[in-house]
């Protein structure tokens, strides 16, 4: 601790500005300001004296209330509780009429020592900031003599004395004013002051030591942006490679398929199966390759939606054709409830199309045989409302608690073959996209519902019926705006 910090201060007004201000303590020892020791104060002066240290200390007080909520709760609670004890002894004074000179000198004096025992520097401004007073401690590399005299703007490093000046500015227009700032000669340390107008012109101010939390601040705030970038970086890598895999990978596809239809001529024996497992798996990779491309898009701020004015139902009935075989192969009912006019949207179709696949698909995998999902489609003026709907397994309290994780799946283990994790977050992302929102609503063993929210009807031409419920005690409900990410299940 150097000398600055070590030593208590206590200076006030320099001579040669001896204008009564009645805030303050003057720089002067109050007894040999206002009189000798053991001499009465005449003319009233007594009641003055001790009601210009009472209201400067209430003023010093209202400064220190509001330290710890501009500076997160950090801030030690002694300030606080220092101002408003000198405050209280301070009214105590006021009210001891019939107290001796030599025990209001006693008093002042007492008032003064907790003054400058306290943890921060206590200053009285002039309008341009240069010291008038000053009791506390003093920050790490301020020097309180230059405080005195150049200032507190010169007290800061050259690249914060534009924000120590404009805090003073808004002080003297609005009441108050802040700024944090490297001292001149400690470019390590930080220091905040607080700053409030005094009626007569002048500034109450708070200066304290705030290294530590500002080099916390610093420490999160450069993790943060090293995080970010991390992220972004991972997610161009990762849609720079699916670019690069999804390449030859369309090729394998297309030539399995050339060998699996047998266009030039018949395959015999396992050669048939074994194309046919190639076509399959390499389907399967496709995918799952395009989940994670779209997902790294998103992520990287990269995906852009490809907008158009179509029939809402073309897209969903187009996946529904799409998954009819495997709820089929699956022993589960599918239908549509789609409404039977005309429902224009501008909207992306893919986007559109890729929802209805991923909450469908979803349903199938945890749905048993026997079971039946029901994808119901209904508009509200310029709201269009998405649902998937199925009787199957549900979802825990506790897994409805993880969803909105990427790539992390909830629910039965044995289910999850299959799939990337990125089912459902690839539908809240769609509708963000669209701005809009996703919903689900489970109870475990009763079924599950997924509302997909879009505001991008442009023309209904049919009012929605309101839907039976055949599940009205459903629970779990959790609500994806926008920025909050999802996971399949």
């Amino acid at each position: 601790m150097d000398c600055a910090r070590s030593r208590l201060a206590h200076r006030g007004r320099k001579e040669d500005d001896q204008k009564e201000y009645p805030l303050i303590p003057t720089r002067k020892p109050i007894s040999s300001t206002h009189a000798t020791p053991g001499t009465p104060l005449g003319g009233g002066q007594r009641w003055r004296g001790l009601s210009a240290l009472a209201i400067g200390l209430a003023g010093l007080a209202l400064i220190a209330l509001g330290i710890p909520a501009m500076v997160g709760g950090n801030a030690p609670l002694t300030a606080l509780a220092g101002a408003i004890l000198i405050l209280a002894a301070a009214v105590l004074v006021l009210r001891g009429g019939a107290s001796t000179p030599a025990t209001e000198t006693a008093a002042f004096q007492a008032l003064e020592q907790e003054l400058a025992a306290q943890p921060h520097l206590i200053l009285t401004l002039s309008a341009e900031g240069r010291a008038l007073s000053a009791y506390g401690t003093v920050p790490e590399g301020i020097s309180l003599d230059a405080l005195f005299d150049a200032g507190l703007i010169q007290a800061a490093a050259q690249a914060d004395q534009s924000a120590l000046l404009a805090a003073i500015e808004a002080a003297m227009r609005d009441g108050q004013g802040r700024a944090g700032f490297c001292p001149r000669h400690a470019p390590q340390a930080y220091a905040v002051v607080n700053l409030r107008h005094l009626a007569d012109g002048r500034l109450c101010a708070i200066l304290r030591d705030a290294s530590l939390e500002h080099s916390n601040e610093v420490r999160l705030q450069t993790a943060r942006i090293e995080a970010e970038e991390m992220n972004a970086g991972k997610s161009r890598f990762l849609a720079n490679m699916s670019h690069e895999l999804r390449t030859p990978l369309n090729a394998i596809m297309g030539f399995s398929d050339i060998m699996r239809t047998q266009m030039f001529g018949p395959l015999t024996g396992k050669y048939a199966e074994y194309v046919g497992l190639i076509h399959e798996s390499g389907r399967h990779l496709l995918d799952l390759i395009n989940d994670v491309l779209d997902m790294s898009k998103i992520q990287a701020q990269r995906y852009e939606l490809t907008r158009e004015i179509f029939d809402i139902r073309e897209p969903v009935s187009a996946a529904l054709r799409l998954l009819r075989v495997q709820a089929d192969e699956a022993g589960v009912k599918l239908r549509g409830s789609l409404p039977t006019g005309l429902i224009e949207a501008n909207a992306d179709r893919r986007a559109l199309k890729q929802i209805v696949i991923n909450l469908v698909s979803n349903a199938i995998k945890f749905t048993p045989a026997g079971g039946q999902i029901t994808v119901n489609l209904q508009a509200y003026g310029e709201v269009l409302d998405l649902s998937v709907i199925d009787n199957g397994i549900g979802i825990s309290a506790e897994d409805v608690s993880r969803l909105g994780r990427p790539f992390e799946q909830v629910g039965d283990t044995t289910r999850h073959m299959g799939g990337t994790g990125l089912g459902l977050s690839l539908v809240r992302a769609f509708a963000e996209l669209h701005g809009g929102e996703m919903i689900i609503e489970s109870r475990l063993g009763e079924g599950t519902t997924v509302t997909v929210r879009l505001p991008v009807l442009d023309v209904v031409a049919l009012s929605p019926v309101e839907p039976e419920d055949t599940n009205e005690a459903r629970a779990n409900v959790v609500a994806f705006p926008g920025g909050r990410p999802t996971s399949s299940v």
